[in-house]
């Protein structure tokens, strides 16, 4: 049986992180959640601590950090704990539903079915997927990847998509190179990385849906730090990681 982890960073997620859990425990395929939270004012974590007592099958686990630390740092973090424990594959969602919870079996079976090393859930790939977004959000995002893809070369159509699923043996050559990049400019700068490595990326199409609860935790700062880290990325990157082995 495959081992798979769900790597979910939260924050001020109370209202969705229960839902969520449950979604995923509840997949056909069975998965490990591993929720990384840094001490939400809302307690989050105090919810998550709560449903791993009064569900002791041992599928759910806590990294509850000191202070907020960002999005890089909360996947980093969790990546390291599960490639430690040798999951085979490792995926990353959002907590508040914009990613469908049934699509993670989608992108583990692209994964397992066209050999690849990561499955990025797309908005993109196959026309405008999005619903619930303002107009002006969606056009800014969508210009956002076209800019990625012209800057950096790189064909992925969705380049700052959040719903990805990594081979765990890929992720920890992967990680051997740093990583940058903050908030969602990390999310680029991963799949930049595996690009230049030669690893096998597909994108599977998904319908994304803005978040029904909760506060949206994008801002014009991260979106700004996003798009000239590209260009940083891509001159500054080091020439011989094609050759990685």
């Amino acid at each position: 049986m495959l081992r798979i982890l769900i790597v979910l960073p939260t924050y001020n997620e109370r209202e969705n992180i229960a839902p969520m859990l449950e979604a995923l425990l509840a997949l056909p395929d069975q998965v490990d959640v591993l929720v990384v939270d840094d001490n939400s004012p809302d307690g989050t974590w105090q919810y998550v601590e709560q449903y791993m007592a009064s569900h002791p099958e041992g599928r759910v686990h806590l990294l509850h950090r000191a202070r907020k630390q960002g999005l890089r740092s909360a996947y980093l973090a969790g990546f390291q704990w599960g490639l430690e424990r040798n999951y085979d594959y490792l995926c990353e969602i959002d907590c508040d539903f914009s990613h469908n919870p049934e699509d993670v079996t989608r992108l583990v079976a692209a994964c397992e079915e066209q050999h690849a090393d990561l499955a990025i859930g797309s908005r993109y790939v196959s026309g405008v997927n999005v619903v619930n977004w303002p107009m002006g959000r969606i056009i800014m995002s969508y210009c956002a990847s076209v800019y990625v893809r012209c800057i950096s070369g790189m064909p992925v159509r969705d380049a700052t998509a959040g719903f990805v699923c990594y081979r765990g043996t890929a992720l920890a050559r992967l990680l051997r190179h740093p990583i940058r990049m903050k908030g969602y400019g990390f999310q680029i700068e991963m799949k930049y990385v595996a690009y230049r490595m030669g690893l096998k990326i597909v994108e599977v199409p998904i319908i994304f849906t803005d978040r029904k609860r909760g506060t949206s935790k994008m801002s014009g700062g991260i979106f700004s730090e996003a798009l000239c880290g590209v260009i940083r990325m891509r001159f500054g990157f080091k020439k011989s990681i094609g050759n990685e082995s």
